[in-house]
């Protein structure tokens, strides 16, 4: 199967965000061709949520997973941290008081 360069998937991400009229935008960005990608959901009142992706060994799948929850300082510790390991990494931040980030939907685990 082919992958995605991670630049393309971010701003297919990003274009799918902005139709469904969900504000984002890039933190920070990593490697163009390889980089992994944190998503930081921002829900507006001091909480949020961050996303990565997990890969599957038995089945092969790419899923989206929770890293870290809770208070907004606390995530950008962990994302701060991960950026330490893996200098490629690219940060997108989503700010939604409902919760939604689209992750979820078909094609965003390639």
């Amino acid at each position: 199967m082919i992958r995605l360069t991670s630049d393309i998937w971010v701003s297919a991400y990003l274009t799918r965000l902005r139709l469904a009229d969900i504000p984002a935008f890039v933190v920070q960005r990593g490697d163009a061709t390889a980089g992994a990608v944190l998503v930081k959901l921002n829900l507006l009142d001091g909480q949020g949520i961050v996303f990565q992706r997990s890969f599957d060994l038995q089945s092969g799948a790419r899923n989206w997973v929770e890293l870290i929850s809770g208070d907004e300082a606390d995530l950008d510790r962990a994302v701060a941290r991960q950026r330490g390991f893996d200098p490629d990494l690219w940060v997108i931040e989503v700010e939604d008081r409902l919760g939604r980030h689209l992750l979820d939907e078909p094609g965003l685990s390639e």
